[in-house]
């Protein structure tokens, strides 16, 4: 079967204001090259279009257009939910110059909701539920949609949700995502500025699930259970990256890298042993990364460690992230660059409970940290997350999925102002934190290190300023 796997540009920055997320920081979408390589695997013609890559088409139509001239039997789109609304007008407009083709949506979006979407999108044939791999090669091998689990679709109108399919037990059994399809990877693609010292670089996943549950965290695809790739799959893969692209760094985004103590301890000592000349950032959780694993990590070229910390409120903290404390965290930042590693604080404005109290406070406390560096999202609930069904009851949410992308505030806790208010509050903090003078001086104190991300800044000069203008107060 002749398939094409499109990954929507969606509304992926600010209303108004030029989009340059992907010159800041363009990643390869793995979930979709982890089923591309799937399908190939089992002898499909398979074919990738990344609406968000280097030299992408900027309206809907044209990719659109770019689709149906691959002529594809099925195309597979994987959606956010800002992502949900371009990609329904490219199915659309494919189906009106394919009518036999079929369409199937998957994804965060798609796993949370479920059937509805049938309802109310026509272009829609099938949706698939959780993973996508087993479910989309039994679709791509001609089985009967009433035989496919984890598949939802219509049947003389009705719409028919299958059971769940099963979950991969064995990570280990997926080749490796097929970034060899993928138009310009891995130059055309780029990591967060200052997070890198080689280039060029790449991302990886390394397991799926996560055992913890923040409250504004959607799990529909993966669920809660903790499911890894082996040490040995781990290193040969990045080898792998090493040896057939020339990466030379790589962001791990899995939801908590370290969780398994022991799977790691082998991750460090194999790269130790038989050193790749790479550098690795990951996430850990507070409390979870005592001075034996931080110094593996940094001795098997780690850079800098993220740290999900979302608030400097200890009621928000408890609301939010159960099981975290404030003491923990700035324990585990002071050990992290203790050991030579960098810190990054990642953090969330606009929680239900937030006041401007509550804001000052995760301000101050970020501040306090003496971070490497930090990353704030602008909360947005979403479909699968624990706290959606009682969102409306805590605040004023404007439910436009276009705008729910974390760059844009949807919601507005009930003792806020404003969404004016809060954009104002959340400009003033970011640009707190990068005036400072404690982070000024770690950027010249290793201006030579950083000497790509700043080429790469002077070559994209414009669009940085562009998006510095976006930060500046009301």
């Amino acid at each position: 079967m002749r398939i094409c796997l499109v990954h929507p540009a969606g509304s992926n920055w600010m209303p108004g204001k030029k989009d340059v997320a992907a010159v800041a920081n363009r990643m390869a979408p793995l979930g979709l090259l982890s089923i591309a390589a799937y399908l190939k695997q089992a002898g499909h013609e398979v074919s990738i279009l990344d609406c968000l890559g280097p030299g992408a088409q900027k309206s809907s139509t044209a990719n659109a257009k770019i689709i149906a001239s691959r002529k594809p039997d099925l195309t597979g789109f994987s959606v956010t939910t800002s992502g949900f609304p371009d990609a329904c007008d490219m199915a659309q407009a494919i189906k009106a110059e394919l009518p036999e083709s079929r369409v199937m949506f998957g994804g965060v979006h798609v796993s949370a909701i479920g059937g509805p979407l049938l309802r109310d999108y026509p272009a829609i044939d099938y949706l698939c539920m959780g993973e996508g791999e087993i479910t989309a090669l039994a679709l791509a091998d001609g089985k009967a949609p009433s035989n496919i689990n984890g598949l939802v679709y219509r049947d003389n109108g009705e719409i028919i949700e299958n059971p769940p399919a099963a979950q991969i037990q064995d990570l280990d059994e997926l080749p490796f995502p097929a970034y060899e399809i993928l138009d310009g990877f891995p130059g055309g693609y780029n990591l967060p500025l200052f997070s890198y010292i080689n280039t060029p670089g790449a991302t990886m996943i390394t397991s799926r699930g996560c055992p913890f549950q923040c409250s504004f965290c959607d799990r529909s695809v993966f669920k809660n259970k903790y499911r890894y790739n082996s040490p040995e799959y781990v290193y040969v893969h990045m080898k792998y990256l090493q040896e057939r692209f020339g990466v030379r760094h790589v962001n791990i985004y899995d939801d908590l890298f370290t969780t398994n103590r022991k799977r790691i301890q082998r991750i460090c000592e194999l790269l130790i042993s038989k050193p790749l000349g790479m550098n690795f950032n990951c996430a850990v959780r507070a409390g979870h990364a005592d001075d034996e694993l931080l110094a593996m990590l940094k001795a098997a070229g780690f850079l800098m460690l993220s740290i999900g910390i979302e608030t400097g409120d200890p009621d928000q903290m408890k609301s939010h992230k159960p099981g975290v404390t404030l003491e923990e965290i700035t324990d585990t930042v002071k050990r992290i660059q203790a050991r030579g590693l960098r810190a990054k604080g990642l953090f969330m404005m606009g929680l239900p409970g937030d006041t401007e109290k509550s804001i000052a406070r995760t301000s101050d406390f970020a501040m306090s940290l003496d971070l490497d560096d930090m990353n704030m999202s602008k909360f947005t609930p979403f479909p699968g997350a624990p706290l959606w069904n009682e969102i409306v009851e805590s605040g004023r949410f404007e439910e436009n999925w276009r705008e729910m992308n974390c760059l844009n505030f949807v919601y507005t806790p009930e003792d806020i102002e404003s969404k004016e208010r809060l954009s104002t509050l959340y400009n003033q903090h970011v640009k707190r934190f990068y005036s400072s003078a404690a982070w000024r001086n770690k950027l010249i104190k290793r201006t030579w290190q950083h000497r790509k991300s700043l080429l790469y800044m002077l070559k994209n000069i414009p669009d940085f300023l562009s998006a510095k203008k976006s930060f500046e107060n009301d």
